[in-house]
């Protein structure tokens, strides 16, 4: 199976839920684009973060993400 995308927005929100993530025993993959702009030497005006999970793994997730969407 492959890799789904499950959230993209702040560092620091796609830090929380990947913390919550984790603690279910599911691993993640974080892409910041931040990061990779800047080591790229040109700045990126949107600070997205991208936190994917394998789609094995969705249902098991998937209760973890609404409950986190729904709090911020």
């Amino acid at each position: 199976m492959g890799l789904i995308k499950i959230f993209s927005g702040s560092e620091i929100l796609a830090k929380a839920l990947q913390k919550k993530i984790d603690a279910i025993d599911i691993n993640t993959v974080l892409k910041n684009n931040i990061q990779s702009s800047r080591l790229a030497g040109f700045g990126n005006t949107e600070p997205i973060v991208e936190i994917f999970i394998q789609e094995v793994d969705f249902g098991k997730a998937n209760p973890v993400i609404e409950d986190f969407r729904m709090s911020i």
